[in-house]
């Protein structure tokens, strides 16, 4: 961002020895420059009188949010820096002023990693002139507020770095010092607003792009009849700000069978959020065009490996089938965690047979496997997120054991929705004085509702 400002500049601009109680010392006499540490740069203060930022014994500085800290002047005129000096002096402006010749140290010094909080620049430079030395400081510190330097017969390029980007510019010879300090402060203040509104715009970018993620990681379910009951719950791990790789998806066919997915894919963040869309949708076409498990899950893997950035990214998930009989439900569990099958009074954990997690081992196959449903039988589908936090020193991990004994300890009598909610909470708080639950979580709960 460049603020150039046209200000008045009327005792300073007489030569240094013209000036009363002036002397021919150092660059006008009442001023001497010292070389800051570890730069080469001269800083300038006067002799006997505060630091730049250092307050004086027995008077009460105001707070002001816009002054910066350093100032950077590009000016190869030994008098134009005096006179810029002692315009900083009398400003008020509490800041260390450094000075370059010409805009290739200034370009050495900001490629050292030093931003100032504000850069002075000449238009006349013994490399750079004009348009060309706004343009080359603007690339080289685009974070930096910029005041442009200029005489009073070229107005005509002040209003040519406006049109070049600069907001403003000042008129060399004529700027009085509280004015001087205000275009200073507003400047920097200016650029704490532009990176404020830059910010805020990068937030609502990833938060539309969240919650486009959301929308497909996180569907509304497909099912027609009002006899299926299914409750779905999904919290974002500490970690990350986007949504991770969770995804479930719940679709009845034509048919009476209700399908249900969950998944992870390895990672977190936007790729595997993306990954995670794919794979939702894909189960859910197949779904609907009446493929059967196991091939679902082949043609899966398949997608995963044609999507996924390398060979590390792989994804678990299991794949349920409750047929409209209810007295069974078909399960495929390819390298994800087991599902608890919640019977009153009872919880329990079912794992069964399973096969790879997709990508890990390209078309080794998995198989499917039948369960029993008693009546009244609710499965409960999650990631691993739900066990997998810390509640202890060390490694000490909740895990699939600690994970029943606290379904088994809930009230067997709670509805679905207050059991999945119990659940998730116990598990969190239990994570809690040992970092949280770092990784996301997806929870389903499926079942037939009881019959009328």
């Amino acid at each position: 961002m460049i603020c150039v400002f046209r200000k008045f500049w009327p005792l300073y601009s007489q030569s240094p020895s013209d000036r009363p109680g002036a002397s021919s010392a150092g660059f006008g006499g009442r001023r001497e420059a010292t070389v800051a540490a570890g730069t080469g740069v001269p800083t300038l203060h006067s002799p006997g009188a505060p630091a730049a930022g250092a307050g004086i014994p027995g008077e009460e500085r105001p707070e002001w949010l816009g002054d910066p800290e350093t100032l950077l002047l590009v000016e190869d005129d030994a008098g134009d820096v005096v006179l810029v000096e002692e315009l900083l002096a009398d400003s008020g402006v509490r800041a260390t002023l450094s000075w370059v010749r010409s805009l290739a140290e200034a370009k050495q010094l900001l490629r050292r990693g030093t931003v100032p909080g504000c850069i002075l620049l000449d238009l006349h430079l013994p490399d750079a002139r004009g348009m060309e030395a706004v343009t080359q400081v603007l690339a080289a510190a685009p974070g930096a507020p910029v005041v442009v330097l200029t005489g009073l017969a070229e107005e005509s390029a002040g209003l040519a770095a406006v049109a070049a980007g600069a907001q403003d510019y000042l008129i060399k010879g004529q700027a009085a010092p509280d004015v001087f300090g205000r275009a200073i402060r507003y400047a920097a203040q200016r650029k704490h607003v532009e990176q404020a509104s830059a910010a805020l715009q990068i937030s609502a970018l990833r938060a539309e792009e969240n919650a486009r993620l959301e929308r497909g990681l996180l569907p509304t379910p497909l099912i027609r009849t009002g006899a299926f009951e299914t409750v779905a719950r999904y919290r974002p791990g500490r970690a990350q700000a986007l949504l991770g790789g969770d995804f479930y998806d719940v679709v009845e066919t034509s048919d009476g069978t209700v399908h249900a997915v969950i998944g992870d894919v390895s990672g977190h963040g936007a790729a595997e959020a993306a990954i995670g869309v794919c794979l939702r949708v894909g189960w859910r076409s197949l779904v609907l065009a009446g493929t059967k498990a196991p091939s679902l899950i082949a043609l899966l893997e398949q997608l995963l490996i044609a999507e996924r950035e390398g060979e590390h990214v792989f994804a678990t998930l299991t794949h349920v089938a409750f047929p409209p009989d209810r007295s069974h439900v078909r399960i495929v569990r390819a390298g994800h965690p087991g599902l608890l099958l919640r019977t009153v009074g009872s919880v329990e954990l079912i794992e069964g047979a399973g096969g790879p997690a997709l990508g890990l081992v390209p078309g080794l196959g998995w198989d499917e496997e039948e369960l029993p449903l008693p009546s009244g039988a609710s499965l409960v589908l999650f990631t691993d997120g739900l066990f997998e936090g810390r509640i202890g020193p060390g490694s000490q991990r909740l895990g699939e054991d600690g994970l029943v004994d606290m379904a088994r300890d809930l009230a067997a009598s709670l509805p679905a929705a207050a059991f999945v909610d119990a659940l998730m909470e116990r598990t969190a708080a239990a994570a809690t004085r040992h970092g949280g639950v770092a990784d996301d979580i997806a929870i389903v709960h499926l079942r037939w509702k009881a019959a009328v």
